[in-house]
Order: structure tokens, then C-alpha cells, then sequence
């Protein structure tokens, strides 16, 4: 393939740029060795200069005296500690630059790595809401056991309301309770997977092992509360965490408007200058306005009679869909390749018969050889919308997909819990009960109080109520995915629900679907575990890493 030629500079040009690009000599480059306001304000100046980007790092930065360029350079090569001090002192000329540019776009420049460890199940949902612009990693529910304690103890928050109220104590007990029923019930359950299930001889050891603890784990979650602690990881731009910071802040929950305190301090030492309108009185009229139009409409929501509504243990219906997605698919398929206005191809579309139609979705969905060959944009036409009922760990899951809208009612013990069958089988299920049984009591006292804070005594095992708008690519996406052998059962009858409500009102666009898998698992990560140690004998590194027993 022929590029534009790259343009050329002089030896000393080349020894300054190597340490920040890649490449010095070819079209396509990354920048490195940077810091990210730096780099943002290098892009800044590049959409609106005739300069290559290497040349303009060379004349408005690295050879700038103002831009403090040296002074970072410096602190890198001779003191690497003292790079933040460095940076600090170069923010003014930077942020000079930058001033420029008022489109939030430019706040997408910089990004960067944030850890939160130790934040309830209530803060890590609100920390992974993020639509576009964060991408998220949490501590899993069937890989780690949740009942180390700590100096504290359990590893559960103490909310500071809760615990400054008549029921501090109780709470504490009942939360004490989940933990040790959780912590005690896990060998006989995992005991009596292994009689169950006992290891053949194509099965590792490490993969029977994993595989025995994760099914352990996955039918014990629904005992850990939601006020369990749990770590986060976030990798996100600038744009996306000042909105962060600002919803945090609007929460009427205490422990997410201290967790947006601290997110603006920590990220104020690498990105300042992508997330300083977030501390703003712009950033805290705007979280004012979320507060304050949640407020009101939870008031007139309150006023409002409801009844208790009677449901099954979990409901997934399809309360709305475009009953003209077939034409409005097929003529999204067109528009790319014919010289002529949307309405004019939807009438052309209209006007085909069903089988020349179909035959067009068809070639659009083509050849489809796994689940990761997803059609193209035309597929986003169709919507779906669904309400959703079910126990809140499948709800944790669920909640990760982006490209869709999604929003969930209360935490709450009012539709009920789900017991695994599997601890009916295996003499546990009263115990498990017991514990959730003490936990809805609690729930339902704090309620009367302390109705926010009362969600944190909620555990995983009762059901929650969401809503989720998504189109048909995106369905393509999820429902395949989720429905996978290696999945929880709990989502994976979610998603093999949603497609046949989706097939009752569409079967033709449902049918691209070819990956969707309705068949039940006893165990149902034993497989990719198996795939791992295949790829581990395949490169010749095949260990045994060491674990702790359940």
C-alpha cells in the first residue's frame, strides 16, 4: 500500500523525536514516553494546524521554552520522580493551549488508569455505568471467594448511616451471618460437585480444580450482600471521567459522593486538564441539576398508587419493537450503495417482495462462522425493548454491555429471592435460605429509615427489576455471548429468553442468530478450561500454578 511520504528531518530533529514516537520516517506513528497532558495538547494543536504531528512536537513543545518540555524531559531521563513535579509546573502553558478548544471532545485526549479497591457492590455498579468512554474490570464473584476477613473483618461496608443508627448492630450480625453461611457452606458444596462430577482423564487437574471452585462460587453468590467489597479497575478518557465524578457526586448515596471527592484528587495528578470542569461551578451546577431532577421526580413517583405486582422468578418481556424493522433493515442494507435518499430507498423497499427482501438480509448477514462475525451498521435499525426480572448477580453481568440503554428500579426485597437447585440436592438450601431470609428482615427495618442505604443489605440472590433498550446488532452481540456454555445459568436463560421473544415477533431477523446456545450445562466452565490448557501445551508452557483450596 502507498502512503503520502513521510517528511524527513535532521539528525538532531531524529534524536530528539525518538524518545516520543515510534517511528521517525513513516506515515503511521504512536506517540510514547509522554505524559497525557502532553499528548492531549498535541492533538489539540494538531487538528488545527497545517504541521505534521512530529513537527509540531519539534517547534511548539520540544523546542518551545515556555512549554516546560525541557523540565519534563529532564525529570524523566534524571529523576523520574520528580516527572510529576515537572508536569505540574509545564500545566499553565498547557492549559494555555488548550483554552482554545471548548468542544468537549478535546477532554477525550487524555486518559488514564484508576483503581478502586474496597468500594461496595452499590458504588462498583455506579462506577461501571459509564456508557462510552470507560471500560471496566471488577474483581469476579467466581474466581476469588469473598469471606477473607480482613482487620476489619468480613469484607463488607460498615455505611456510616446505618451504623450510626438503632440498627448498627443487627446489621452488623446479619452481615457477619451472610459471610459465614458463604464461607461454611462452600466445601461441602464444592465436596459434593467432585462426587458428582469427578475428573476424567482429559481433564487436567488445574482445570477440574478451577472449573469445581467457579461452579462452588457461582451458586453460593447469592448469599453476599451488596454492600460486599470489591475491587475496580477503569481505564477511561477525560470527557467520560469528569461525567463520572459529576454523577458520583449526585448520588444520594454517601460513600459514591466521597468516592467522587477522591476520584477528582487522584486523577487531578496525571489528567488535571481533562477533568478540572468536573470541580468546576459549571461540573457542580450540572450535579445539582441530576440531584435535583431526581429528587423531584422520585416526590411526584411517591404519589402515585401502585400495586404489588405478582411475577414469576424471572421475566424477560419485550414491551415494545419496531413492527416495520424488516423494511427499515433492508433499506439501511441499501443506503450505502445506492445514489439516493433514505425515504426514497425505504419506498423501493416497500415496494419488494418479502423473498427479494429477505434474500437482501440474508447476503447482509452472510456467512456468519462464529459468533464474533457481526453484521454491519444497517443491523442497529431494528430496536428492542425489555423489562427484565431477575436475581441481581445476573443483573451485575448484564449490566457491563455498553451500547445500549439500560436502567435498573431499587435493590430490593420485595420480589423475592432464587435458590440454585442444586443446593436442594446437596442438603444446604435451608441454611442458604435462612441467611437471605434474615438479611430481607433487615432490609425491610432499614427501609423505614434509611430507604438508600437500606440496598446495601441486599444480597445477590434477590431479584431486581431493569429495563433494557438495545438494536438488533447489539442483540447479535449479547444474547451470543451470554447464552455461551462458559456463562452463569442465571444470564444465560436471560439471554436464551430474549431471543425467543425476539423470534416471536421476528423469526427471519432472529434466524441470523446462529450462535445462540439453548442447551443446559452441569458444569460450565469445564470446557474453556480445558481450551486454556490445550493453548498452554500447544506454546509449551503448561504449568501448574499454585491456589489456594476452598
Amino acid at each position: 500500500m502507498e502512503t503520502q511520504q513521510s517528511e524527513t528531518f535532521t539528525d538532531q530533529e531524529i534524536e530528539l523525536l525518538q524518545p516520543f514516537v515510534t517511528n521517525v520516517d513513516r506515515p503511521i506513528f504512536c506517540l510514547r514516553n509522554l505524559p497525557e497532558v502532553v499528548k492531549g495538547a498535541l492533538f489539540a494543536r494538531y487538528s488545527r494546524s497545517s504541521k505534521s504531528l512530529r513537527r509540531l512536537l519539534l517547534d511548539e513543545f520540544i523546542n518551545e521554552p515556555e512549554s516546560g518540555f525541557a523540565a519534563i524531559v529532564s525529570a524523566q531521563v534524571h529523576h523520574p520522580a520528580a516527572q510529576l513535579i515537572a508536569t505540574r509546573q509545564a500545566e499553565a502553558f498547557y492549559d494555555r493551549v488548550l483554552i482554545g478548544y471548548g468542544d468537549d471532545s478535546v477532554a477525550e485526549l487524555g486518559g488514564a488508569h484508576l483503581a478502586c479497591e474496597g468500594v461496595s457492590n452499590i458504588a462498583a455498579k455506579l462506577l461501571e455505568d459509564s456508557r462510552l468512554g470507560i471500560s471496566p474490570l471488577e474483581k469476579s464473584t467466581r474466581y476469588v471467594r469473598f469471606d477473607r476477613k480482613g482487620p476489619d473483618g468480613y469484607p463488607y461496608l460498615r455505611e456510616p448511616a446505618i451504623m450510626a443508627s438503632p440498627l448498627a448492630n443487627r446489621y452488623v450480625a446479619v452481615m457477619d451471618h451472610l459471610f459465614t453461611t458463604y464461607g461454611d457452606l462452600l466445601e461441602p458444596v464444592q465436596a459434593w460437585l467432585q462426587r458428582q462430577y469427578p475428573r476424567d482423564e482429559a481433564t487436567t487437574p488445574r482445570a477440574y480444580r478451577t472449573t469445581i471452585q467457579a461452579k462452588a462460587l457461582d451458586l453460593l453468590r447469592g448469599l453476599l450482600p451488596m454492600a460486599t467489597q470489591t475491587n475496580v479497575g477503569l481505564f477511561g478518557n477525560g470527557r467520560a471521567f469528569e461525567y463520572l465524578i459529576i454523577k458520583l457526586a449526585a448520588s444520594p448515596f454517601a460513600e459514591a459522593q466521597a468516592l467522587s471527592k477522591m476520584i477528582q484528587a487522584e486523577l487531578d495528578q496525571v489528567i488535571p486538564s481533562f477533568v478540572k470542569r468536573a470541580r468546576s461551578e459549571r461540573g457542580q451546577a450540572y450535579a445539582g441539576y441530576l440531584a435535583t431532577t431526581r429528587e423531584q421526580v422520585a416526590v411526584l413517583a411517591h404519589q402515585i398508587p401502585v400495586e404489588a405486582d405478582s411475577t414469576t422468578p424471572v421475566t424477560v418481556t419485550l414491551v415494545d419493537y419496531d413492527p416495520h424493522a424488516e423494511w427499515k433493515l433492508a433499506a439501511a442494507i441499501l443506503y450505502p450503495h445506492l445514489d439516493l435518499p433514505l425515504s426514497a430507498i425505504e419506498k423501493l423497499v416497500a415496494a419488494m417482495p418479502e423473498a427479494d427482501r429477505h434474500a437482501l438480509i440474508n447476503a447482509a448477514v452472510g456467512d456468519r462462522a462464529n459468533r464474533f462475525h457481526r453484521p454491519g451498521r444497517a443491523f442497529e435499525e431494528p430496536y428492542y425493548t425489555f423489562d427484565i426480572l431477575s436475581d441481581i448477580g445476573a443483573y451485575r453481568d448484564l449490566q457491563r454491555h455498553r451500547v445500549l440503554t439500560q436502567e435498573r428500579q431499587r435493590f430490593t426485597v420485595r420480589h423475592g429471592y432464587i435458590t440454585p437447585p442444586e443446593l436442594e440436592e446437596i442438603g444446604v438450601a435451608d441454611r442458604y435460605r435462612t441467611a437471605l431470609e434474615r438479611a430481607a428482615d433487615l432490609v425491610t427495618a432499614l427501609e423505614a429509615t434509611l430507604p438508600n442505604e437500606a440496598q446495601y443489605a441486599v444480597p445477590f440472590a434477590f431479584r431486581v427489576r431493569w429495563r433494557m433498550k438495545l438494536n438488533l446488532r447489539e442483540a447479535y452481540h449479547l444474547i451470543e455471548l451470554r447464552s455461551a456454555r462458559q456463562g452463569h445459568p442465571s444470564y444465560r436463560q436471560i439471554a436464551q429468553l430474549m431471543v425467543r421473544e425476539i423470534s416471536a415477533v421476528h423469526p427471519f431477523l432472529a434466524a441470523g442468530m446462529r450462535f445462540v446456545d439453548h442447551n443446559a450445562y452441569d458444569l460450565e466452565r469445564l470446557a474453556a478450561e480445558q481450551r486454556i490448557d490445550q493453548k498452554r501445551q500447544q506454546v509449551g508452557r503448561y504449568d501448574e500454578p499454585q491456589r489456594h483450596r476452598l
